[in-house]
């Protein structure tokens, strides 16, 4: 598939998060939702993973406690990001995940031993600046604003893990992983219900009526299971640094933008201004983070 367009089809996907959640509504509880969506996003990785690579899922018997740690990690980042689009604008909890590279600097920095370049404090104080700003502890969707930051130290806390470690994103670790966070997941089901899987929701725009587990599925294939392995497939393609631009700016971009389209969500321009140094710092500080690895990388090739 040609590169531009699985970046195209992985900032679509990783944008209908919110709205698929939204969609749901209440019909089905936000804990089984999750639920349903690591076990939709596994089933679609254990088919198209291995017609991708031509190669059968192995199971990871040198790596069941890395599997398990990192599939513990996906799971609780998805719920909480996904619990937060159910108490905030799309905008509010795109924006606050944004954060997640500044948490990865901090828990490298702690655990890995990585140094800090004086370019970072800069960075940092954009980033300040652009939380102020924002003014996340304002209003009514404090709470929420501060669930989607939390969203953001998740993620990093499994990206340090996964750099500790020496893994990557490959394929067949995903499904696993994915397996395991959905195995995690499954007392939802009892503790706090399947939720009305057989309502149908009119929706008048449409002119027709939906049933709801249509965005669970949804919810699971296109944004959960396509986005992990759509980003393992183009990491191969591209460098890390091109596709960040994709996941750090447009995509939240892309993704406030649908909140706009299908609910009328209006971020406040303090959200806006704010956001919008909060990405751009982000993004600068990964180019930054990871031009040392670059160049590692590049001159191990030169001696091997």
């Amino acid at each position: 598939m040609n590169v531009f367009l699985l970046l195209v089809l992985i900032t679509f996907s990783e944008a209908t998060i919110g709205v698929f959640v939204k969609l749901t509504g209440d019909a089905i509880p936000i804990q089984t939702l999750n639920f349903y969506a690591l076990s939709f996003a596994a089933l679609f990785l254990a088919l198209a993973i291995p017609r991708a690579t031509d190669q059968p899922l192995e199971f990871p018997h040198g790596n069941i406690k890395d599997t398990v740690i990192i599939g513990a990690l996906i799971a609780a980042q998805i719920s909480v990001f996904n619990y937060a689009m159910t108490l905030v604008p799309i905008a509010n909890a795109v924006v606050f995940w944004s954060v997640a590279p500044f948490f990865v600097f901090i828990f490298s920095n702690l655990f890995l031993d990585e140094p800090a370049k004086k370019s970072y404090f800069l960075i940092f104080g954009l980033a300040l600046v652009g939380i102020v700003l924002a003014k996340p502890l304002s209003g009514g969707d404090w709470f929420g604003n501060v669930v989607a930051l939390s969203t953001g130290a998740i993620y990093a806390a499994m990206v340090t893990y996964m750099r500790h470690e020496g893994r990557e994103e490959a394929g067949n670790d995903i499904f696993w992983s994915m397996a395991v966070g959905a195995i995690l997941l499954s007392p939802a089901i009892f503790l706090a219900g399947p939720g009305e899987i057989g309502k149908f929701v009119t929706y008048p725009s449409l002119d027709m009526s939906l049933p709801v587990m249509l965005w669970a599925v949804c919810l699971g294939i296109v944004s959960t299971g396509f986005s992990y392995f759509g980003i393992s497939m183009v990491l191969k393609q591209i460098n890390a640094n091109v596709y960040s631009l994709v996941d750090i700016i447009v995509s939240p971009i892309v993704a406030a933008s649908l909140g706009y389209l299908i609910f009328g969500e209006v971020p406040a321009s303090g959200m806006i201004f704010g956001g919008g140094l909060l990405l751009l710092s982000g993004f600068w500080l990964t180019r930054e983070m990871s031009k040392g690895k670059e160049n590692s990388a590049a001159h191990a090739c030169q001696c091997s």
